[in-house]
Order: structure tokens, then C-alpha cells, then sequence
């Protein structure tokens, strides 16, 4: 398990990738699987500029098939005006959720050769980097997006994010921090704050904020399954699931019950979690 960040998509066992990262506004990348990849994680931090090409939904809400259908739409725009910033940035964000990081992140370097000061731009290529395992070249190049006048708190977010994925967690909490002050109560960065602390196990820590972040009038699905996730490996099942199934099938709901039970019996699985910073259990935003 390598640490990355992913997000919910349809018809894939959420709990499976929660087990891999978070769901963060930044919504990075996602562990290896053959289903598809959603971006986060929810939760906004960098606009993903995908409704101008009519999917008629949001992505995250995908199944397997409508993605590929997505990506197709969205590799044809990108064929005919691959300059153009909207669709650029929307047919990156739709190669990340269907698992091709290095498409992505391909695609990205061109959107940024052509907006090379739009930051935008800036943070979709820092995550692009992110989640194709670039951490290091992610950082800079949020922080290059950054400005001191006029600080972005998605910015902030994003930032966090990649410092989680580093390793440096009391790091990560201070650009919640920042963001939180720029933009109070925002969902996804308490949601991001909340998953940071499941990295050194506070589970009671990251519930709390979790539950108030997904009171919050603006939160969207991925925080109540961060929620759902983090009760869950506190051995809450029948909780879980319940939070789950708002936002799951039933069938869905069970299987990741099902497998979150499988996966905390197994022998040394905090160890091996905590070893590779996989405990933070998804957040990804968008």
C-alpha cells in the first residue's frame, strides 16, 4: 500500500481506498486498483471546471462506464483545443479518477505551458504531480501558486494535503489552520483536519471533527464517508453503515462493512497502516 490520496467513486468499495488516504480538498491520487478513481475528496479546493462539458453529474457520482463515457467526451474536447484552460483542467481531473496519474499529469504540464502564471492552473498541475507520486514537485509548485497579498485557503488545503502525504503531519495541521482562518467552518478543510489526526491514530480527534464538519449546511457526500469510515475502524460497524448508506446502495454499504471487518481482523494491520501512513483513511475535494 503506498501513500496516496484518493476519493469515492461509484460502484467501488469506498472503505477499500479509504484504507490508502484521504479524501482531501486536493484530492490526490489513489491507490493501485482496477476500478476507477474519483477525485475528493471532495470537497473543493481546486475547481475542477467540469460542468462546461455537460457529463451531467458530478464525477464522483460516476459509474465505471459513465467515466469512461467522461473521458471520452473530455479527450475529444482536449484533442480539438488542447490549449484551452476549462477543458485541460477537466480532462486531467477526469484521467485521475479513472486511475491514469501519468495521463494527467501529461496533460497538466501542457495546460501549464500555455497558462504558465494561472493559478488555477498552478494547483491543478501541483495536483496532478501529487498523484502521480511527484510529493516534492507538488509542493512546490502549490506553493509557487500561492501569493502572500491575496493567500488562497483552497491553496492552503492543498498544501496540507501534500505535507500529509510526506509525512509531515503538525505541518499539514497548521495550513488547515490557515485556511480555516481564511474560510471558517469550510467542510473540506475541517473534514482534511480530521483526516490528518486517523495518520497518528486519534480516531476520537478525527471523529470530532469530522461529525461537525459534516453538519455543515455545504458538506458534501465524501465528508459523511470520511465519517462513515473513521466509526467504522473505531469497530462502530453497525454506525458506519448507517452513515454509509446515505450516501451508498445498500449493497455497497454492506460490502464495505464487510470488508472493514475483514481488514481489522487481520493480524497486524494497525502496524502495517501506520507504517505507511495508510491509517488516514480518505478526502480529495476537488
Amino acid at each position: 500500500m503506498t501513500r496516496t490520496f484518493f476519493t469515492f467513486a461509484a460502484e467501488r468499495h469506498f472503505w477499500i481506498k479509504a484504507l490508502c488516504g484521504v479524501v482531501l480538498p486536493i484530492s490526490l491520487a489513489s491507490c493501485a486498483t482496477s476500478t476507477p478513481k474519483s477525485d475528493r475528496i471532495t470537497t473543493g479546493s481546486i475547481p475542477t471546471q467540469t460542468q462546461s462539458l455537460n457529463f451531467g453529474k458530478p464525477l464522483e457520482q460516476m459509474t465505471a462506464a459513465e467515466l469512461a463515457q467522461a473521458e471520452q467526451t473530455a479527450g475529444n474536447a482536449y484533442e480539438r483545443s488542447p490549449k484551452d484552460k476549462t477543458i485541460g483542467l477537466a480532462y486531467a481531473n477526469v484521467l485521475r479518477m479513472t486511475g491514469k496519474n501519468t495521463q494527467a499529469l501529461a496533460v497538466m504540464q501542457q495546460v501549464a505551458i500555455a497558462h504558465p502564471s494561472d493559478r488555477d492552473v498552478l494547483a491543478a498541475y501541483g495536483k496532478a504531480q501529487a498523484a502521480a507520486g511527484q510529493l516534492e514537485q507538488a509542493l512546490a509548485t502549490i506553493s509557487r501558486a500561492q501569493t502572500p497579498d491575496r493567500p488562497d485557503w483552497r491553496l492552503y488545503s492543498a498544501e496540507g494535503a501534500v505535507l500529509d502525504q510526506l509525512g509531515r503531519s503538525d505541518e499539514a495541521r497548521q495550513k488547515y489552520k490557515l485556511a480555516l482562518e481564511s474560510q471558517p467552518n469550510e467542510p473540506s478543510v475541517m473534514s482534511n483536519l480530521g483526516m490528518s489526526y486517523v495518520l497518528s491514530g486519534d480516531l476520537k480527534t478525527a471523529e470530532n471533527y469530522l461529525r461537525s464538519a459534516s453538519k455543515l449546511p455545504t458538506a458534501d457526500s465524501r465528508v459523511r464517508q470520511n465519517l462513515s469510515l473513521v466509526v467504522g475502524l473505531q469497530g462502530r460497524f453497525s454506525e458506519a453503515e448507517q452513515i454509509a448508506k446515505q450516501e451508498l446502495s445498500q449493497t455497497q454499504a454492506n460490502a464495505n462493512v464487510t470488508y472493514l471487518r475483514s481488514m481489522l481482523s487481520q493480524q497486524n494491520t494497525w502496524a502495517k497502516l501506520s507504517d505507511n501512513k495508510g491509517v488516514k483513511a480518505d478526502n480529495a475535494t476537488n
